[in-house]
């Protein structure tokens, strides 16, 4: 006996925010008794409603609660797009417009990441990205479009008074690298 086989059609939603080129991704989840199933990336619908990226490289970090990661950005010609997801945990992750001609320059976008809601963020060349942990640890995996590059790295205070990042972790309970640590305020940062 033949049995006939459905095909599903997988597939995203994308979402634009007030930010020019900032988009939410909510991939359709397909799940059932045994777990889910969902696309996390596909370059066809990425390239119909975001543009033509070219992804290099994966990372992933992991971190416990209270970790907060940035905020950082690179300057050209290494400047970097991310496609940022939450394979465990959760985090608030925030872009900072930093594109001095942009109207929305020095204002940010911050979103709730996590593995239950699977939300992906698209954080375009010209904005700084950062994240903090709100879970007992996390696993945040990122696309890029360009390497690292140490000479070209650069960041910004997260608690800079002018951005106001409401964090949701009081600044005493933060971890942050020493690096991040002395991270200088938006009016002093080279940018791009």
């Amino acid at each position: 006996m033949t049995q006939s086989i459905q095909k599903k059609e997988f597939s995203m939603d994308f979402a634009a925010t007030d930010f020019k080129d900032l988009y939410i991704i909510k991939p359709k989840i397909f799940g059932d008794s045994r777990g889910y199933f969902f696309e996390s990336f596909r370059d066809d619908l990425f390239k119909k409603h975001i543009g033509d990226i070219t992804f290099i490289q994966d990372n992933e970090s992991k971190s416990s609660y209270g970790v907060l990661r940035g905020l950082h950005y690179q300057l050209p010609p290494f400047a970097q797009s991310k496609l940022v997801r939450v394979v465990v945990g959760e985090i608030l992750d925030v872009a900072v417009d930093i594109r001095k001609n942009s109207s929305t320059f020095g204002k940010h976008f911050k979103i709730i990441l996590s593995d239950e809601n699977k939300l992906q963020l698209f954080i375009p060349k010209g904005f700084a990205h950062g994240f903090i942990v709100l879970s007992d640890f996390a696993i945040v995996n990122y696309k890029v479009d360009a390497f690292y590059s140490p000479e070209h790295d650069r960041g910004i205070d997260a608690f800079d008074p002018f951005l106001g990042i409401d964090w949701t972790v009081p600044q005493e309970k933060t971890l942050r690298s020493p690096k991040d640590s002395i991270l200088p305020q938006l009016k002093d940062a080279v940018l791009l």
